[in-house]
């Protein structure tokens, strides 16, 4: 079978990987965690997970219609490198909701034109409207990480996004736009292993890109980046939610639990819209580098 970019992914892990992750991929089995820091030591279990998710999804119908009924907005960010689980987390907020009023933004390139107006502008466009719900897959935070990384823009400009960062969300939060801003953290060898399942299964080699494969050598860039990223756009009206997600099933759970938590609605059942497990869920704090 032919592999995506000459089987660039493999080539990585054979010969340039770091010796400690080729061998905690090489030695887990399927359930492992292998981030010995993260606090559990498998996955969740199949059943929890599904049961819980199966409430947790109830709720969000729940929550939409309410905010159609109230007319509310609500925004959420979803950031974290490649292969952090975002378009899975996405896919279950929005499993059972109508997709008339919950969209989900993941924009391409920007385009010439697109790149010679206002940076923030072609997403402005995307924001919701009254009971809307809209899921950004990547965001304006490209500029703040993968831009920086790939020396897509100049430090001017990453400095004039910096700059104007606070008064977009502080507009966002003002006009009445409920924003989340969710990072899933992913470690190292887990982001690997999911890359090598990427690449071997030709149902998911259209999620590998160009910027993956190069990635793996900016790890060290990346976390610059995502460090600095999170100094400087941290706020108490747009604060970061941060998740580990090197076990998806916990990290999908975490994710919804941090809306619906946040939020009061009709119908809201307290014992199932709880907070999110704080030993993987937390702000910046919480984030690893690993």
């Amino acid at each position: 079978m032919q592999k995506p970019f000459d089987g660039a992914i493999t080539t990585f892990y054979e010969k340039t990987a770091p010796a400690a992750l080729r061998k905690a991929i090489q030695t887990a089995d399927k359930d492992d965690i292998l981030d010995q820091s993260y606090p559990y030591r498998e996955r969740m279990k199949r059943k929890e997970y599904e049961a819980t998710l199966y409430a947790l999804q109830i709720e969000l119908a729940k929550l939409q219609s309410c905010i159609s009924e109230r007319g509310e907005r609500i925004a959420i960010v979803f950031e974290g490198r490649d292969a952090a689980g975002k378009g899975g987390t996405i896919k279950r907020f929005r499993e059972f909701i109508n997709p008339r009023s919950a969209h989900l933004t993941a924009l391409p390139k920007p385009t010439e034109r697109e790149a010679s107006s206002w940076y923030f502008q072609r997403y402005v466009a995307h924001l919701p409207a009254g009971g809307e719900i809209t899921f950004f897959d990547r965001s304006w935070y490209n500029r703040g990480v993968v831009e920086k990384v790939f020396d897509f823009c100049t430090d001017a400009q990453r400095e004039r996004f910096f700059h104007q960062l606070p008064d977009f969300e502080n507009t966002l939060v003002d006009d009445g736009i409920r924003l989340f801003k969710i990072w899933l953290n992913v470690g190292r060898a887990e982001q690997l292993r999911r890359f090598l399942k990427r690449e071997s299964d030709p149902l998911k080699q259209w999620k590998l890109s160009w910027i993956d494969v190069e990635g793996l050598n900016r790890w060290e860039a990346y976390t610059q980046a995502i460090g600095e990223t999170f100094a400087r756009s941290h706020s108490a009206a747009a604060p970061w939610t941060v998740i580990r997600s090197d076990d998806k099933r916990r990290a999908r759970i975490a994710a919804i639990q941090a809306v619906l938590s946040a939020i009061n609605y009709t119908g809201k059942d307290s014992a199932v819209a709880v907070a999110p497990d704080p030993q993987i869920c937390g702000g910046p704090e919480i984030w690893t580098q690993s």
